[in-house]
């Protein structure tokens, strides 16, 4: 969970821009608006705070900061199609903030940064909005039901709100070498050690028969399923 009391006091006055996830990767942890904003407010006056997005369409009613934007000068969001809307090869996102740090991204990104058949397929995605309630349910469905069966395999993980799970193992070695087992029944997960993790492994949330795949290799991995 991101400790907002822990990032306020490590603010000075030499602090220039503060960039959190919401939801977290790789924990899938969740800061509610009122934790935002009372970070947003306790920043000091020259430092921005980054909404980074990615994953906030799989939280219902997340607005991903956008009152609070709208009420601030010193926030940004950050947004990507490449989760939920699937569009991940093609590279496109939008941003929203204050209208002149909007005016200086513009001025340094470069030209042509984005291609017209991804404008036109990112255009095409935000308009299926049966399809995107069909994902966010679906996710939500298995990603319950992943960790609910992992954590009867002795396999807990954190309360997530995104499209992955952080299953925590007993050791380093122990994950690691889970790790292996999947990879070798051609199962790819990631070990976040590089980013404080090295005893877990974030695992994507798939359809039904992916999940129960990746939960009866883990099983048999810790010798409770044949």
């Amino acid at each position: 969970m991101v400790d907002v009391d822990a990032i306020l006091a490590a603010t000075n006055t030499k602090t220039k821009l503060v960039f959190i996830a919401n939801p977290a990767n790789p924990t899938g942890t969740f800061l509610g608006n009122k934790d935002i904003a009372r970070l947003a407010q306790g920043l000091p006056k020259q430092c921005i705070l980054v909404l980074d997005g990615a994953y906030a369409e799989y939280v219902e009613g997340y607005d991903a900061g956008l009152m609070l934007i709208e009420g601030r000068d010193n926030v940004v969001m950050t947004r990507t199609f490449s989760k939920i809307y699937g569009l991940g090869g093609m590279r496109v996102g939008w941003g929203y903030g204050p209208k002149n740090i909007i005016d200086v991204l513009n001025r340094i990104r470069g030209p042509f940064n984005m291609s017209s058949p991804a404008l036109a397929a990112a255009e095409a995605a935000v308009r299926d909005t049966v399809y995107f309630e069909k994902c966010r349910s679906e996710n939500a469905r298995w990603r319950d039901w992943l960790s609910t069966a992992l954590a009867e395999l002795g396999v807990p993980s954190d309360t997530t709100t995104a499209n992955f799970i952080l299953a925590r193992f007993g050791s380093e070695d122990e994950a690691v070498a889970c790790n292996e087992q999947l990879k070798s029944a051609g199962i790819i997960v990631r070990h976040p050690k590089n980013y404080g993790f090295p005893h877990c492994l974030r695992i994507t949330v798939g359809d039904e028969s992916a999940c129960r795949r990746i939960v009866h290799s883990i099983g048999q991995f810790k010798g409770l399923r044949e």
